[in-house]
């Protein structure tokens, strides 16, 4: 499953005495829907996942499933700290119809997390699981920082399809990228390379039995493929959808939105960005000019949102996150406690700090 381009990890928005603001929830989600980004995330970090009950992640999941454009990815967060209750969740998220789990390191047993332990979660999950893994890594966040060469060996797991690194850490994107250049797996597109789940397929293939359509195969040319393997040129028709085979293999995003450009030059493939949140059309600006190979408006791009990322979702985490949405358009709202709201002057600081990226 293809996983480039952009992914905002969306906010579960809250009224004044804490309940989960449904409606508004479907508003952010339908408002996300119409931007270029490839995807939406659910139940990320950014999401106060873990400051909710089981009850309300399976209501926030099930909203913002209903809520979202057909043509988006939707990912998952399925992370809880024991197998038993990820696999749980996950098979909860199968059910409403997401494309792929993302599953954050466990990390409460700190000392007991050894290479073995994160190995045995991860494969129990991965081959338990009805959607495809990607591992999510947090250590800011978690307090444990999941090393590059566990990750390059769960690569090779059919089910593990890519990873979330958000610790920022440039060099380990690319000795990751470089780790596990040896998967070789390929991805179903659009005719224009945007991805394609087997839930888009279920649905076009759907539509094409009531209009009386049927799925037909269009060869590549002579010579385009080697012997057992389908050309990326072949073309398949469902529906009134048209779909090719990509390359993609193991597929490493990152979550740090100040580096976006220095880490898909390393070899990342997207990203899912808390600044996405706030602004996706800039975050999205940074990936499209480097996809174009415009390495210069890329980094003109990248300077322009560095210093309000750094300090919205980089110091001021879910509370800045949230107001920058507020000021953006976007509905905000407060966070849970222990998290406190921003005061009158740091409000004021990322208006100003916004002031250049409105959405």
């Amino acid at each position: 499953m293809l996983l480039h381009g952009i992914f905002p990890p969306i906010t579960t928005p809250f009224y004044p005495d804490g309940n989960v603001y449904v409606k508004k929830l479907e508003s952010n989600v339908e408002r996300y829907s119409r931007t270029p980004c490839a995807g939406i995330v659910v139940l990320g970090s950014t999401g106060e996942a873990v400051m909710l009950s089981d009850h309300e992640r399976r209501d926030v999941l099930k909203t913002a499933r209903e809520a979202a454009a057909p043509n988006k990815v939707l990912i998952a967060g399925t992370g809880i700290e024991s197998a038993v209750e990820t696999l749980r969740l996950t098979e909860y998220a199968a059910e409403l119809g997401y494309d792929i789990a993302m599953v954050r390191t466990p990390h409460y047993y700190k000392t007991q997390m050894q290479a073995a332990n994160i190995l045995a979660f991860y494969r129990t999950v991965a081959d338990r699981s009805p959607l495809p893994v990607i591992i999510y890594n947090f250590p800011q966040a978690t307090g444990y920082d999941m090393r590059a060469d566990l990750v390059i060996e769960l690569a090779d797991h059919p089910n593990v399809v890519g990873i979330k690194e958000s610790s920022g850490a440039v060099g380990k994107v690319r000795k990751m990228v470089e780790g596990t250049r040896h998967v070789q797996r390929s991805a179903t597109v659009t005719e224009t390379f945007e991805a394609v789940t087997p839930r888009m397929l279920a649905d076009a293939s759907a539509a094409s039995g009531a209009e009386g359509g049927e799925l037909v195969s269009i060869a590549a040319s002579p010579g385009a493929a080697s012997p057992g393997k389908p050309s990326s040129a072949a073309v398949t028709v469902v529906g009134k959808m048209k779909t090719r085979q990509k390359e993609a293999g193991f597929q490493v995003m990152v979550g740090a939105a100040d580096k976006l450009h220095a880490s898909l030059d390393a070899g990342a493939v997207g990203a899912i960005l808390a600044f996405a949140c706030v602004s996706p059309t800039a975050c999205y600006e940074i990936y499209a000019a480097w996809k174009e190979g415009d390495t210069q408006l890329a980094e003109l791009k990248q300077e322009r949102i560095a210093r309000a990322s750094q300090r919205v979702v980089g110091e001021l985490g879910i509370s800045g996150v949230k107001h920058g949405m507020d000021f953006n358009g976007y509905f905000g709202g407060p966070a849970r406690l222990p998290l406190l709201p921003l005061t009158g002057d740091v409000k004021a600081e990322v208006e100003r700090l916004l002031e250049d990226v409105r959405n």
